[in-house]
Formats: structure tokens, sequence, C-alpha cells
């Protein structure tokens, strides 16, 4: 048993065989190596000491006590290597009373009346790779589907203006993300001056640009029939009137990008994965869908109909949540499971490790989608604190709606459009910011 007040358990900590050893298995896998960690540890332990080290605080009570008490972290310090990308007023690095404002404008454009109005966009995109697509053609899946996934956020983002030149766009966002989705350390030796993050910056520079001439453009022309994300940005006014400025636009535009446009391309990526692993589920979610939609395309009246892929989106996202780790900062000291946690610590949680506890869920490991039926024996509701993909509290995942319609959408689309085929290598999971396979090489066995 802890004694109460005391640090958090060490880690391997010092400059030990075993200490270096833990550290790069943290670096090559750090997925299953912190779910390692914390068997051997526990749910609070630390990594480090002085400046370097991180706080762990894992597992389900863990992340009910940090969403309950939010007045007690700030994220601003937690993700200050984002910045640079996300820029200065993003919601990810906003605490407080401005991050309370800005979120109450960002919002309404992800209500879910609005993100109803953008599934005809992502249907089309998803039936315009899938007709390029031949049976006995190999391709990456992951590369097509995230290139779906650009098409359509720069579209619902920025509208038909820029989304014509959305392959420019997306080259020059691919240079920030590849900086935010390395390490803590790596990042933060980028930030020395090295190519990488200078090309990283100037890229998002110059998408900023772009955004800033559109949203002058818009407000010059107030008659133009726009139904986008940046229009709703633009046009948004708290209750006594004050809107965002320019500088909150960009950023919450371009954070919003980083956020859903790496993530939920890692997300459907998995979930095509786990069905193509097994048949069954491939197969049972065309089923639903035929029966629902015969050959009429998809609509958002139709997405309610679909609980299947509704459950093969829920335990895609619990197997294989695509922000595998989260972080804050400790506002100030306070104690958790009888240890005492400094103020001005670092703390770590991780979605992958409370997704995968059998102590939570019944055979974790497995890709189970009627595990989320309520008609089927066992059923357990999880709470928040338990399945986390989009974080929780006050600073939950904004787009997450979106991104879950997205998901259905594009699912919806390939199980009744083709059938496909996995090599037996499975998967290699890399990634630090957004957990995605490295490769997802299938096989189109038929199409429509």
């Amino acid at each position: 048993m802890p004694v109460p007040g005391t640090t958090p358990p060490a880690g391997p900590l010092g400059r030990s065989a075993r200490y270096l050893r833990t550290v790069a298995e943290l670096a090559r896998h750090p997925y299953e190596g912190t779910e390692n960690l914390y068997r051997t540890y526990g749910p609070v332990w630390r990594l480090g000491s002085g400046k370097l080290a991180y706080v762990y605080l894992l597992g389900p009570e863990a992340n009910r006590f940090v969403f309950a008490n939010s007045q007690l972290f700030r994220w601003r310090e937690a993700f200050e290597q984002l910045i640079p990308v996300d820029g200065e007023t993003a919601l990810i690095v906003s605490d407080g009373e401005e991050h309370h404002r800005r979120r109450r404008l960002v919002a309404p454009a992800f209500h879910h009346r609005e993100v109803d109005g953008y599934v005809e966009i992502m249907r089309t995109f998803a039936d315009e790779a899938i007709d390029a697509w031949r049976p006995g053609q190999t391709l990456d899946a992951y590369e097509e589907l995230r290139s779906v996934i650009r098409r359509i956020t720069v579209r619902v983002l920025f509208g038909e203006r820029l989304a014509a030149d959305q392959r420019t766009l997306g080259r020059q966002l691919q240079l920030v993300l590849d900086l935010i989705n390395q390490s803590p350390l790596v990042q933060q030796v980028q930030r020395w001056g090295l190519p990488s993050y200078r090309r990283a910056t100037a890229a998002r520079a110059e998408v900023a640009r772009r955004v800033l001439t559109e949203v002058e453009h818009r407000r010059a022309h107030p008659d133009e029939d726009q139904h986008d994300v940046l229009t709703l940005l633009t046009a948004a006014r708290d209750e006594d009137g004050a809107r965002l400025s320019d500088v909150e636009i960009i950023d919450q535009v371009v954070s919003l990008i980083a956020a859903g446009y790496d993530s939920t391309s890692a997300a459907i990526a998995w979930a095509v994965h786990a069905m193509a692993r097994d048949p069954k589920v491939w197969e049972r979610a065309r089923a639903e869908t035929e029966e629902v939609l015969g050959s009429r395309p998809v609509t958002a009246a139709d997405l309610p109909k679909l609980p299947y892929l509704d459950h093969v989106v829920n335990e895609t996202l619990r197997l294989y949540p695509a922000a595998p780790f989260n972080a804050r900062k400790a506002a100030e000291s306070f104690t958790f499971e009888g240890h005492r946690i400094p103020r001005g610590a670092l703390i770590v949680l991780s979605a992958y490790v409370t997704h995968r506890l059998p102590e939570v869920w019944r055979d974790p490991e497995s890709f189970l989608p009627e595990r989320w039926d309520p008609a089927e024996p066992g059923y357990r509701k999880a709470g928040p604190h338990e399945f986390l993909p989009f974080g929780g509290g006050p600073h939950r995942c904004i787009g997450a709606t979106f991104a879950s319609v997205e998901m259905k959408v594009l699912l919806a689309q390939l199980v009744r459009r083709v059938s496909l085929q996995l090599p037996r290598v499975p998967a290699k999971p890399v990634g630090f910011t957004v957990m995605r396979p490295e490769r997802l090489p299938v096989r189109v066995r038929s199409r429509d």
C-alpha cells in the first residue's frame, strides 16, 4: 500500500542498464511498453526525475479523477510542443475562460445537424476512390483512405475554393503532421532549428496565409452560399456579440486538420484491418447496409439504422485508439491513490492501456463488435472513464461526432462495394501522437 502523501512510486530510475532498456523499449513500443509497465508498477508511477519526469496515471479510476478535477490541470504547458503547428490560440493549448469562450464559438460548427450536411461530401469522395480500384489490384488501404480523408477534411473545413487545391494543401500539412507525430523528446530536439522543423513551420505559415485570404474573401462576399466550417467560424458570435479573431479562426482550422485528418485516417484504416481479418464481420456489416439501403446512396437519415456499423466503429476505437496517450500539466499539487503529485508534473494518461484491461473488458485483445450490442448476453455499458477514444472532460475532442459519422459513411461504402483480402503479416502500429498502421496492403478481391 502507498504511504499517504508520498511521491509516486518510481519506475526504473537512474542510469542503470534497466532504466536505459526501459526508455528504449518505450521509444520502440510505446503502447505495449506502457501497458507492461502498468502491470509492473500499477496505475501510478513515474519515469525519470526532476524536469524530465513523467507521472503516469493509468486506468479507469485515474481517468475518472482527472476528468472530474479539470481545475487541477493545465493543457497549454502539456502540449506546448504543438503551438508552432496548431497555433497560440488552438483549443488544445487553451485553458480556463479562453478555452471555454473559444469552444463555445467553435462548437456549433460540429453540431450533429451540421455534420449531417457533410454526409454527401463524405460519400462522394469515398466512391470516387473506390471507382479507381480494380479486382486483383494490391494497394495500401491506409494511404488510399488517408487521401479520401484529406479531401473530405479540406472540403468540409475550407469549402470548394480551397478544396480545388487540396493536393498542395495536403503536402504542406503533411510536413506539419510529420513533425507533431514524434515523441516529445524528438519534437524538442527538432525545435532547435533542424531543417525539418523549419520546413514544417514554413508550410504552416503558408497554410495560414491561404486560410486568411479565404476568410477575407468570405467577409467581402457575404452573399456567397458556402456550407463549411470556415463559414461558420467566420460568422460565429458570442452572446455579447464578440467573434473569433482572424488568428483564432486560422488556429482552429489548422488544429482541426491536424487532429481530424491524421487521427481519423488512422482509425478508418484500423477498422478495415480488423474487419478484413474477420470475414464474418465484413459480411455482417455488408448485410446490414444492403438491408437498409438496397441500391440507393447512404444518407444522414440512414446512419441511425446501421447499429452494427456503430458497434464496429466503437470496437475499432477501443482496440486501436488513434490517440493512445494524452497529457496534462499539474497546475497545483494533489493526491491520488495515496500518492502526492507535485505541482508542475507532466501527467500521462493512456486510452490504449485503459481499453485493453481484462478487469474492464472481456477478452480485451479480441475485436468483438457485438460487445457493444445491448441485446447481447453479458453486455455492460462502458463509462466515459473506461472508453475514452476522444478524451474526456471539458477538453473532449470537439470533432468526435464528425469523426464517428465520417468513419461510418466510409465503412458503409466500402462493405457495400468491395471485398478486400489482407496478407498474413499483421499491420505494424507506429507513431506517438497518433497510432497508425505503418502500411496496410490489401488485395481487392471484387468490386460492386
